[in-house]
């Protein structure tokens, strides 16, 4: 069974979406992430996604009290994600309410620290976003491209204990052409640990894709920007899930 998960991406208190992750290339769709949690709540959302953008660009959480009014308005589980690069950010996020972390860059980067992370905060408050192109991760809010190898990376995050793996194409992110669902195959199958989906996931077609991969560990797909535009909805979404 695959969770549909909206996606609030939050840049200068605003939700946006931004194509291919690019700063300059944002469209506002609403100046209260409270009342959008809210609205996805109603609309049959049962896990929300939230980005700080700002603080991917910047290296540290920058949407702090956001986040803590999001928590406080849904009674649905809430990730983060977005320039968490130390255990002092972690602990900070954790007091909001949120459900789990997503460590993006600072996994990446220091990879042998997920297994201390994991035993600190427990496994499932451990999330790690392998954001990648052509099958090599992305950093710093996707500016930077490694030369690290996504699935290779995959297997370290999993082998450290961390519960949740969000596997991102950026060239598909924003774009509504489609979910790469060879990659997310491919990640799935290198690992144990639970998987979600992201980039490109905007239709139904999109979701039967990943469902007819028939793995059990992908658990989840994020989707932004085709339920803001209203070309799908949750509902439908979910229907194609089952």
């Amino acid at each position: 069974m695959i969770t549909i998960i909206p996606a609030i991406d939050l840049k200068s208190g605003n939700c946006v979406r931004l194509r291919q992750g690019l700063a300059n290339e944002e469209t506002v769709y609403s100046d209260s992430p409270v009342e959008m949690a809210k609205h996805w709540v109603k609309e049959g959302g049962e896990f929300l996604h939230v980005v700080d953008l700002d603080g991917a660009f910047e290296g540290r959480p920058v949407h702090v009290d956001a986040l803590r009014g999001i928590c406080a308005a849904i009674n649905i589980p809430v990730e983060i994600g977005g320039g968490i690069r130390t255990d002092e950010d972690i602990e900070t996020l954790l007091t909001t309410g949120v459900t789990r972390v997503i460590l993006g860059t600072r996994a990446c980067e220091h990879p042998e620290e997920l297994a201390r992370l994991v035993v600190k905060f427990g496994g499932e408050r451990i999330a790690v976003g392998i954001d990648a192109r052509d099958g090599k991760v992305q950093t710093k809010g996707w500016v930077e491209t490694t030369d690290v190898i996504a699935v290779d990376l995959a297997k370290q995050v999993d082998a450290a204990g961390v519960g949740t793996i969000i596997y991102t194409d950026t060239s598909r992110d924003g774009m509504m052409d489609g979910v790469n669902a060879f990659e997310m195959g491919k990640i799935c199958s290198a690992v144990k640990c639970e998987v979600v989906a992201s980039g490109g996931v905007s239709t139904i077609e999109d979701i039967k894709r990943l469902a007819a991969l028939n793995c059990a560990n992908l658990t989840g797909a994020i989707v932004g920007k085709a339920l803001y535009e209203e070309t799908v909805s949750i509902k439908q979404l979910a229907k194609a899930a089952r």
